[in-house]
Parts: C-alpha cells; structure tokens; sequence
C-alpha cells in the first residue's frame, strides 16, 4: 500500500506539470494581450495612446519574451509560492485574491459534503423501496435537479427571498464584515449567507449523485449472492451494509476527483448572479481581459483541488474494495 502511494504521488508531479503547459498555452491562444486588449478599449474610447508608453509596458511585465521564457518564469513563481502578477489590478496575484480563495474553498468543500449527506440516504432510500411513492417523488426531484440550470435556481432563490422573506440572501456575508478582518462574528455570518449557495450549487450534482447509487446498488442487490443471503435467514439490514452498500460505493467514491471541478466551473455563474466573493466572477474577468498570470492561477489552483480528489479517491477505493488491483498482477 505504501509503494502504491508512493507511485500515485509521484505521478502528479508530472501530471502538475502538464497541466500547467496547457494551461499557460491555452491562455496564449487568443490573438493579442493584455497590453493589445487595453489598447484597443482606450482606442474605441477615442483617447490616444503612446506607443512608446506600451512598448515600455511591454519590458515591464515581460510580454517580450518568448512564450516559453514567460512560461519559465511563471512556473518557477509558483513552486516558490509567487502567483504571478495582475496586468489588470497593478497587484500580485495574492493581493489581488485576498480572502476569495478561502471563501472558494469553504464554499466548494461545503457543497460536496451537502452533496454527500443528501443523495446517501435518499439513494439507499429509493433502491430498496424501488417503484414505491417515495422513490416516484426522489425521482421526480432528480430530473427537475439536473434539468434547472443553477442560475435560473439562484434567480428564483433570490426573488422569493426577499419577496416572501423580506431578506436579501446575496453574497457570502453582510456587507459590514466585507473589508474587515476575520472573527467570530466574521465567520458566523459567512455561515448564515453559506446555505443559498451550497443548496443552488449542490441541487445537479445531489441529483446526479443519487441516481447514480440507485442504480449500482439495486444491481448488486440482484446478485445471486444477496439472495443466498437472504434465503439463509439473514436480517435485510445486516445484508445491505455487509457486502451489496460497500460494493455500490465504488463509484460514490470514485467521483470525488470528478465532483471537485464539476462544482467548481458550476459555481462561476451561480456567484456572479448571487454576488458571491469568490474566484469565479474574477476568473471569468481574468479570462476576458487576458490576464494571464491571474487566470493561470486560478486554473492551476483548480488542477490542484482535481488531482488532489483523485488521488483521494483512488486511496478510498483501494481500501474500500480488495478486489481493486493495486499494480499490474498483483492484488491488494
């Protein structure tokens, strides 16, 4: 198991390192800059622009360069923990962030355990009580989750909130607490706001995510081995948590790498129409003006939550199921 961990932590180092290619060669494909795109906004104002001065911006932050020397000394940033430089903001990259990467974390982290804990028990719910009421009703809730876009949901959460409420639920906390330092109050009133957006952005993958266990579970509940289980007398609750629930959970499992990015990009939307403080809105304002540095960053950022999940997952599963082969001809 050690030497497995070993080889799965040695793989993402390269895989990091790919990623980061594609990443920074993505960013570079649209024709022009930062520089060219602010050029262009002053020109179609009608204010003039000297040529010399964007020459010298050029030096300046580097857009000079070979693609592969700015590449060079952005990557060698980030191993030193230095996100570049914002083109846009006139600031490094970590001021630029500030709390939205921690908020992003919370927010994201918290809607994969709301996830969790809501499509479980309702997935367990409907495949052993198959064609019942309630998995009619769970169903019908899945279909109208994955069919409503999250910021259609967010539109309505927010209408009827203050209509039938009176309460603005936007953003991630109140608006006194926005340029202050983190304390109690702080961080009990990200809490309060944390409900509207963890509901909104969980509602596809809680769908997603039951009929998914639905279906895995009510094929090993068909197994011949569960009904020799049951013809010997053995409790219906003692079967399905014995073997049938461990062994549906493998994918369960298996979607924690997937899950992460998925909620993320879906989050992008959902907090620009509910104000939320995060790395979306500016990730897609980033992505606009060619702020690449600051794009990159957040992109990196997104790989490294994404591998990291995998390789979570891949740890659960070769724990979970012994049938899972660990190298090639060599089981666990």
């Amino acid at each position: 198991m050690l030497t497995y961990l070993a080889r799965r932590l040695f793989v993402m180092i390269p895989t990091l390192f790919m990623i980061s290619v594609l990443v920074f060669v993505i960013i570079q494909l649209p024709p022009g800059d930062f520089l060219t795109t602010y050029l262009n906004e002053l020109q179609a104002q009608g204010e003039a622009v000297d040529p010399a001065k964007i020459e010298f911006l050029k030096r300046q932050y580097g857009l000079d360069q070979p693609i592969y020397i700015q590449y060079a000394e952005w990557a060698w940033g980030l191993l030193q923990g230095d996100l570049g430089f914002s083109f846009e903001y006139n600031l490094p990259v970590s001021d630029v962030v500030g709390d939205r990467l921690w908020l992003s974390l919370v927010l994201n982290f918290s809607t994969i355990i709301f996830i969790y804990i809501v499509s479980f028990p309702i997935g367990i719910y409907s495949a052993t009580r198959q064609y019942s009421w309630g998995d009619y009703g769970f169903t019908l809730l899945g279909f109208l989750g994955l069919a409503m876009p999250n910021f259609l949901f967010a539109l309505i959460l927010l209408y009827y909130a203050n209509v039938v409420f009176g309460t603005s639920i936007g953003g991630l906390m109140d608006p006194e607490y926005i340029n202050q330092g983190w304390s109690l109050a702080k961080m009990m009133s990200v809490v309060e706001h944390l409900w509207a957006p963890v509901v909104v952005i969980g509602t596809s993958g809680t769908a997603a995510m039951i009929r998914r266990l639905r279906a895995n579970l009510l094929d090993e509940l068909g197994k011949q081995y569960v009904v020799t289980a049951h013809a010997k007398g053995l409790s219906p609750t003692k079967v399905l948590f014995k073997y049938p629930l461990r062994m549906a959970l493998n994918p369960f499992i298996a979607d924690i790498g997937n899950i992460l990015p998925q909620v993320v990009s879906g989050s992008v939307l959902v907090s620009v129409v509910m104000s939320l403080p995060t790395t979306g809105p500016m990730l897609l304002t980033a992505l606009q003006s060619q702020d690449m540095y600051l794009a990159g960053s957040f992109l990196m950022f997104l790989a490294l939550l994404t591998v990291v999940g995998m390789f979570v997952s891949d740890v659960l599963l070769a724990w979970l199921d012994p049938r899972i082969r660990l190298q090639g001809g060599v089981g666990n």
